[in-house]
């Protein structure tokens, strides 16, 4: 499970590091479709990061714990 579940973290990680400035640079082009918000809110853009994480861990364990219930041998036999 901990290989998956590190596996998850560092893509998790290396989309949020190329996400974030993108979104940034790329808010200045729909700023003009946001209404009631600012280009660069804060707090928007901590809810939206925090709701893509959770659910990118999410996605990692589900199938890391069922993984968890496979015997090894007979995984390797099938093989």
């Amino acid at each position: 499970m901990g290989l998956v579940m590190r596996d998850a973290t560092r893509m998790l990680a290396l989309g949020t590091a190329i996400g974030l400035p993108a979104a940034w640079a790329a808010s200045q082009l729909v700023s003009s479709m946001l209404f009631g918000l600012a280009t660069n809110d804060p707090t928007t853009i901590l809810v939206a990061v925090t709701v893509l994480v959770l659910t990118g861990l999410l996605a990692g364990y589900l199938p890391a714990r069922r993984a968890t219930k496979v015997n090894p041998l007979l995984a390797l036999r099938h093989e």
